[in-house]
């Protein structure tokens, strides 16, 4: 009755997965979110070899698809009572611009419109939770993004940075929204800076491009394994200390100070409202 259940998104590799055998060691029940069931399978295997634990799971997650983050969502609220922490992990890198199954550019779509619908659709378990978490895994490339209104799914000028760094401060916009809005309940929710980490984040998945690059950048001093990078998620998850910390942004599991475009309460609940158009969702 005491273990803590944690569900996290983009487990089969990297940050990912390092978060999820970390913390299965620590007593954790994990759910493993996976967009691709074999590679799924395999990380699976992976995990409950290298923590020892039995109590790791997996469950098919598709955050490009509204349709299946819902379906995702009901059979998760059926399976279970309750979510301790949700652990908003997955991301995308693009070198050239795909859409999601509803037509929004990928790295926005799964980045932050994925999270932000199945985040809300998960809110009851977490509140069942007698101390509800979400992490929600940004990026130091915030710092040159920006929501670019008049055409959010870039369309025109695509460019992996552009792309990227839009979603990363939506990451930081969600997270200072969502923390004002949860005041007043048992949930916080933070957001982080992994670091420079090696991982197959920048691979395409279909043509496998982006390997070399990976292999080579992996050795370089600057870049962090896996496991280091996962470090502050597992912190924000698991530390006593931050037990009432919400809406804060972490880096090597301490507090960072935003920029001031970051800290825009007006343009981040503009961009809250837009997310729940483009969703699909009503303000409960």
């Amino acid at each position: 009755m005491n273990t803590k259940r944690v569900l996290i998104t983009g487990a089969n590799s990297g940050m990912g997965l390092a978060s999820t055998i970390e913390l299965a060691k620590r007593g954790y029940e994990v759910i493993m979110g996976c967009r691709n069931e074999e590679r799924g399978q395999k990380a699976l295997q992976e995990a409950r070899d290298k923590s020892g634990s039995d109590q790791i799971s997996l469950m098919k997650c598709d955050l490009g698809s509204l349709q299946h983050i819902r379906e995702f969502a009901e059979q998760f609220n059926q399976k279970y009572d309750r979510l301790d922490v949700l652990l908003n992990n997955a991301g995308v890198v693009n070198l050239k611009r795909h859409e999601t199954a509803d037509g929004f550019e990928m790295s926005i779509g799964v980045n932050h419109l994925g999270h932000f619908l199945l985040t809300h659709l998960l809110l009851d378990a977490l509140k069942s939770s007698p101390q509800g978490r979400i992490v929600v895994v940004s990026s130091g490339a915030y710092k040159i993004g920006k929501i670019h209104w008049d055409d959010p799914y870039l369309h025109n000028g695509y460019t992996v940075i552009k792309s990227y760094a839009q979603s990363k401060i939506a990451n930081i916009f969600f997270t200072r929204v969502m923390a004002d809005k949860l005041k007043d309940t048992n949930i916080t929710i933070n957001c982080l800076h992994p670091g420079a980490v090696a991982t197959n984040i920048g691979v395409d998945r279909d043509t496998g491009f982006g390997k070399r690059i990976l292999a080579g950048v992996a050795y370089l001093p600057f870049f962090q394994t896996p496991e280091q990078g996962a470090e502050t998620a597992i912190f924000l998850a698991d530390d006593s200390s931050v037990a009432q910390s919400s809406g804060l942004y972490y880096y090597r599991k301490k507090i960072h100070k935003l920029k001031p475009k970051a800290l825009d309460d007006a343009e981040a609940l503009r961009f809250w409202e837009w997310s729940q158009e483009q969703v699909g969702l009503q303000e409960q």
